[in-house]
């Protein structure tokens, strides 16, 4: 309900003795033929259709500033009321303050468009921020009024009825910010506290956990896993003085007499002459092999010739002493510390530990996940049409709950039916349970009436972000949690790199993911109030903004390799923000 650009009443740096609203003196309200008007001005003026969309929704956003505003003026200016005739009590001169009815009607109207409205009027986001805004108690002495007017009952007015006239909020002044609805409650998280929260829970089940023993894993079984310990050299590496080229050992300065029918051979040690070279002597060696003793270096073959009887040997540039030998123990010595606890077991890793004597290592498990796909509109297969579309995140987040470290368990999409759902959540033994859609207060929103039912624990209920802000975190059962993600596919990404990778990296006994910063290479617009996630490509150690970044939208996500965390207010030219590295296959990040 909010975008980049709105104007907002509550800002401290607004003039306080302008109008934000000039229309509602004259007693026009921005209807939803206005909003449409201009929607279309918008899209029709605007060559950037994402600009358009933003712009779009920024007008949403002063709409919904103005209808806040507009509940308070009613809360904290009672209309007085005659009382009637037959009243046996005294009358005051004052009665219940009028429910602002314009308001209403445009939250009904947008809960509507936004999806966010219930089964009826009254349940959707926009509404609850009014009715919370209406009914919030105000002091007496901050509204101007004596003690009774903070007692005025409000709650039991009713239903509100469409109707056409009202009174202004515009010279009511600002009474400071209103209570909003759970969107704006104290239970969303901002995006830091998103994930913070995310990591604790995790920390807390491996706590739980700890006392498991961790299986010790052949070397083919462990890559893409976490090592539970340090991984400590067996051997010095090199274990013996190794030939770093093609070439001949040589003892001493030279010339040098080659030794008969000698030579030293990968896998093999000196033959065809005693174990030591004396000074003056040379032998033929291999890349690889063990140096003989007495050895003082290695020429390189490019650099030595030998006379036409086979018998001396030539340098034909200066050598240094020890040159082109790998001594022994040049890389580690036996329990040196080659690789912490936490990191990824790489081909690299592999080798490295084959290398220094590993036939096995332990490496922690990877967590499981099950995804259940909502929505009655979607399409396993096929071209959409008629009114269905295809699904286009069960195809799409096993393969980076996979590059994330993940054992995906299955993929299922599910009616949307409440009980269907609680059947599924209560049967699943994933350590998380990803759903898709469901996150909002629709009538086919399922989500948080099912956890409610299951008694779980919810520890985010929203998000300040964009896009994703429906996106929730719960605790459904000892070490097992659900991450809800939006339905649009941009969002859902957001979801899942806010809540289900950090918490997945610390199940899987990984380091916390990385955190770097990079410059923009151009502004990057933000929400007012939000963080927001865009799209992005790094050239040249800079972040260059995607466009299609709406929350409906692959596109831009399909072309990027990273995501910027844009911070309230957005973020200039060369700013260094925060980036998201985007998982790809293999368990590795861009």
């Amino acid at each position: 309900m909010s975008a980049r650009g709105g104007t907002n009443p509550q800002d401290p740096q607004s003039d306080p003795g302008a109008d934000p609203w000039p229309d509602s003196k004259a007693g026009r309200w921005p209807d939803r033929e206005t909003a449409d008007e201009a929607r279309a001005t918008l899209d029709a003026s605007s060559a950037n259709a994402a600009d358009a969309a933003d712009a779009v929704e920024a007008a949403y956003d002063a709409e919904f500033d103005q209808a806040l505003a507009l509940a308070r003026a009613h809360t904290t200016t009672p209309h007085p009321r005659p009382a009637p005739a037959d009243d046996p009590g005294p009358a005051t001169g004052e009665g219940e303050p009028e429910k602002p009815r314009e308001a209403y009607d445009w939250a009904a109207a947008y809960d509507a468009e936004d999806g966010t409205s219930g089964a009826g009027a009254g349940t959707g986001v926009a509404w609850t921020a009014i009715e919370d805004a209406w009914t919030g108690d105000v002091p007496a002495t901050e509204a101007g009024t004596d003690d009774t007017r903070a007692a005025v009952g409000r709650h039991e007015t009713g239903a509100v009825p469409p109707r056409e006239d009202s009174a202004s909020a515009a010279d009511t002044p600002d009474r400071g910010p209103a209570r909003l609805s759970r969107a704006r409650s104290a239970t969303v998280r901002t995006w830091e506290e998103a994930r913070e929260v995310a990591l604790r829970a995790a920390h807390e089940t491996v706590a739980c956990t700890a006392a498991r023993p961790v299986p010790l894993l052949p070397l083919e079984q462990a890559r893409g896993l976490a090592l539970a310990e340090p991984l400590v050299a067996l051997t010095d590496l090199p274990s013996f003085d190794t030939s770093a080229m093609d070439g001949w050992a040589i003892a001493g300065p030279g010339p040098w007499r080659l030794l008969p029918g000698a030579q030293v051979l990968a896998g093999h040690e000196l033959t065809g002459a005693c174990a030591r070279l004396d000074d003056g002597a040379a032998v033929p060696v291999a890349t690889g092999a063990r140096v003989p003793a007495g050895a003082t270096g290695v020429l390189r073959t490019e650099h030595g010739e030998v006379t036409a009887d086979g018998t001396r040997l030539h340098a034909l540039r200066p050598l240094a002493q020890g040159e082109d030998i790998r001594p022994c123990g040049q890389e580690c010595r036996t329990g040196d510390a080659l690789v912490d606890q936490g990191t990824v077991v790489t081909a690299p890793v592999l080798g490295l530990a084959a290398a220094a004597g590993y036939d096995a290592v332990r490496a922690h498990p990877r967590p499981t996940a099950e995804v259940f796909v909502l929505g009655d509109e979607l399409l396993g297969r096929g071209i959409p049409t008629d009114g269905l579309i295809r699904d286009a995140l069960g195809p799409m987040l096993p393969a980076w709950l996979e590059a994330l470290g993940t054992r995906v368990l299955g993929v299922h999409r599910l009616r949307d039916e409440e009980d269907c759902l609680a059947e599924a959540l209560a049967a699943s033994e994933a350590d998380l349970v990803l759903t898709t859609g469901g996150t909002a207060a629709g009538p086919v929103d399922h989500v948080r009436p099912v956890l409610s039912r299951l008694g779980a624990d919810l520890l985010v209920d929203g998000v300040a972000v964009r896009p994703g802000h429906p996106m929730l975190l719960a605790a459904t059962a000892p070490g097992q949690h659900l991450v809800g993600l939006p339905g649009n596919p941009l969002a859902a990404v957001a979801g899942l790199l806010t809540l289900a990778a950090p918490l997945l990296a610390v199940l899987a006994g990984r380091d916390e993911l990385p955190r770097t910063r990079l410059p923009l290479a151009e502004r990057a617009e933000g929400h007012p109030r939000d963080t927001r996630l865009l799209p992005v490509r790094v050239r040249g150690g800079k972040l260059c903004l995607l466009r299609y970044n709406g929350p409906a939208m692959l596109r831009g996500i399909a072309n990027a390799d990273s995501l910027a965390v844009v911070p309230p207010g957005g973020a200039e030219a060369g700013t260094a923000v925060e980036v998201l590295d985007l998982p790809r296959a293999g368990g590795c990040f861009t």
